[in-house]
């Protein structure tokens, strides 16, 4: 199955907002994707960008520990579109 992570819109998203630090939130279907994902966002903006490895049940499932990292931008993919 192939999913479209919109790409385009995640990059002109971390330039819009000048992110250094980067945080990816998965699904565990997608999980297998992080490094590649991770790779081209790099490659593609000046952001770093770390994996959250934890839970991801949704858009509201957003890592609190992240407070501390001092992240600029949290991208979360799912399943479902979210308007």
């Amino acid at each position: 199955m192939q999913f479209d992570l919109e790409m385009d819109s995640v990059i002109k998203e971390i330039k819009k907002n000048k992110a250094k630090l980067v945080c990816i939130q998965l699904p565990d279907g997608l999980k297998p994707k992080a490094n590649s994902i991770q790779e081209e966002i790099e490659d593609k903006t000046n952001a770093k960008v770390i994996i959250w490895a934890g839970s991801c049940f949704g858009a509201c499932d957003v890592p609190m520990q992240l407070k501390n990292l001092k992240i600029d931008l949290l991208i979360q993919w799912g399943h479902s579109k979210f308007l």
